[in-house]
């Protein structure tokens, strides 16, 4: 008998499967075995505090750095709003001095016509 007939045998037969189960952990070494290759695949509570302490830095970070983008928006709305006022000021003191001229203008070509 080959082991992949062994291992049909097995895969048939639900019962003898956990006989052979119970045979294998009953043996203290291949408990062991067992559990230390399942282990590997446990998070420990440990493992959990440490991720979440890694998690809060990285949400404080992430707080830190929003925090930043934001003086950062404010800075720039403060020098949009300043480049608005100026450009108002400069259209107004353009109307300011071109309408007078341009009315002269206006005024002369009226005279020769």
């Amino acid at each position: 008998m080959t082991a992949e007939e062994v291992v049909n045998l097995f895969e048939k037969d639900v019962s003898a499967r956990k006989r052979l189960a119970e045979l294998l952990i009953a043996e203290p070494d291949v408990r062991l075995a067992i559990i230390n290759l399942v282990l590997r695949d446990v998070a420990t509570k440990q493992d959990i505090n440490e991720l979440r302490k890694e998690m809060n830095e990285e949400r404080k970070e992430m707080r830190r750095e929003i925090g930043g983008l934001r003086k950062e928006m404010n800075e720039l709305k403060e020098r949009i709003a300043r480049l608005e006022a100026s450009s108002s000021l400069l259209v107004k003191v353009s109307m300011a001095v071109n309408v007078p001229i341009l009315i002269a203008i206006i005024g002369l070509l009226l005279n020769f016509c």
